[in-house]
């Protein structure tokens, strides 16, 4: 015996196009909404001491630096050789001269162009922290990207960012 309360039936919403498409619109956006509160609680930095760098540097050829005051220093640096390919693992590696720090991160985001939170916890390694970061493809033959850089220490969490281009594979 069938006791469905449907049997013999149609469901109205089934019947009724614009209830359907209304349901779809609104789970659309929950979706949305849900996405933009996950990535603004995982990019969630308003509690990081941001200090700018004092010059261009070009991570690509090197190891770049920011002096962040009483007498520490943030070191980072993506070892290749050459230019920085999208999708290409990049050694990272931070270091905070003359202080103490718990944790590191890198972040790289895309300066044009929204590209998606590409974040990377490095693992500790003495006083260095080190770990693989990947940036991701994008349509242009040249993009701009930034990495943001953020160490946990005893007087809270400090960051800086280090621009430089990549190139398509």
């Amino acid at each position: 015996m069938n006791t469905s309360p449907f049997s013999g039936q149609e469901s109205s919403w089934v019947r009724s196009p614009q209830l359907r498409l209304l349901v779809i619109a609104t789970l659309i956006t929950l979706g949305l909404a849900l996405w933009y509160l996950l990535r603004y609680a995982l990019d969630a930095d308003s509690d990081v001491r941001w200090i700018p760098p004092a010059e261009a540097c070009d991570i690509s050829q090197g190891p770049c630096s920011v002096a962040l005051g009483d007498g520490r220093q943030l070191v980072f640096s993506m070892q290749t050789d050459g230019p920085i390919h999208a999708l290409e693992l990049l050694p990272l590696s931070v270091e905070l001269e003359g202080g103490k720090a718990m944790a590191a991160v890198v972040r790289f985001e895309g300066l044009d162009m929204d590209m998606g939170l590409h974040r990377f916890p490095l693992t500790a390694n003495g006083s260095v922290f080190q770990g693989d970061g990947q940036v991701a493809l994008c349509t242009d033959e040249v993009m701009d990207w930034r990495a943001r850089v953020i160490v946990d220490t005893p007087d809270g969490r400090i960051g800086s960012w280090f621009d430089f281009q990549v190139v398509k594979s």
